[in-house]
């Protein structure tokens, strides 16, 4: 059950407010991108596991499709996940401190890792310098460029970055069963998609089983951003004389 706000509560949370407030927006809105990168994945099927080539032919033929067929999408959500890291981890941080230090910092190396693991814009310059190159030599180089993008689209600072996600809902749900801020449907909501992350390592069925832990990673961010959005409110709250 929650607890009437302490002073040090009341403190915490006036100082912290407006990154509460930030980050229960943030949350709301990580439960759009998803959604829309699922419409451009099922609308415009970009080459998942095309070659160099293949991704050049897309953004040649549309810039904008290439580049939310890469996931770009997805990188704006990585950089915009660590602004609710932040204000999960202010609001943690007083009941289970090393919990919530160790969820903001594995939280910041994974969505570098994705960021890295995405380069959208240098696949977008290099289809450029493919279109304009004008001798074979120029073109075989381009590709091979082109290669090692897509071999990081794949590659290990993308694993990094998915191991890490899901370690992080392990540790923040961890973090939420120590606290009294968010409860215990949130917690398990975090824990439970970490785990269906780790589905996609079984053959044949993986992915539909990590595609189960996005959709409990979107329930718990519309629980969590609508909390985050009420914090302040409640610690300034009066409490009532039955409550002591």
């Amino acid at each position: 059950m929650p607890m009437n706000p302490t002073a040090s509560d009341l403190s915490t949370h006036h100082t912290w407010s407006g990154l509460f407030k930030t980050g229960g927006i943030v949350a709301l809105v990580l439960v759009v991108i998803p959604l829309l990168q699922l419409v451009v994945f099922v609308a415009s099927p970009p080459p998942l596991e095309g070659t160099a080539a293949d991704w050049f032919t897309l953004f040649q033929q549309n810039a904008i499709l290439g580049l939310l067929g890469f996931e770009f999408l997805l990188v704006i959500y990585s950089l915009l996940s660590v602004v609710l890291s932040l204000a999960l981890y202010a609001a943690l941080r007083r009941d289970a401190r090393s919990l919530s230090t160790l969820f903001l910092v594995s939280s910041l190396i994974g969505a570098i890792a994705f960021v890295l693991a995405r380069p959208a814009f240098e696949m977008l310059y290099l289809s450029h310098q493919f279109t304009a190159a004008t001798t074979e030599a120029q073109r075989t180089i381009i590709l091979a460029a082109g290669e090692a993008m897509v071999a990081a689209f794949h590659g290990t600072a993308y694993w990094v970055s998915y191991i890490l996600g899901s370690i992080t809902g392990f540790l923040v749900g961890a973090a939420i069963l120590r606290a009294t801020v968010f409860g215990k449907v949130a917690a398990y909501l975090r824990i439970l998609s970490g785990i269906f992350d780790f589905g996609i390592f079984i053959p044949g069925i993986g992915l539909f089983i990590s595609v189960i832990s996005v959709f409990l990673l979107m329930a718990f961010h519309v629980l969590v951003g609508r909390m985050l959005l009420q914090l302040p409110s409640k610690a300034l709250a009066p409490s009532h004389p039955s409550d002591s």
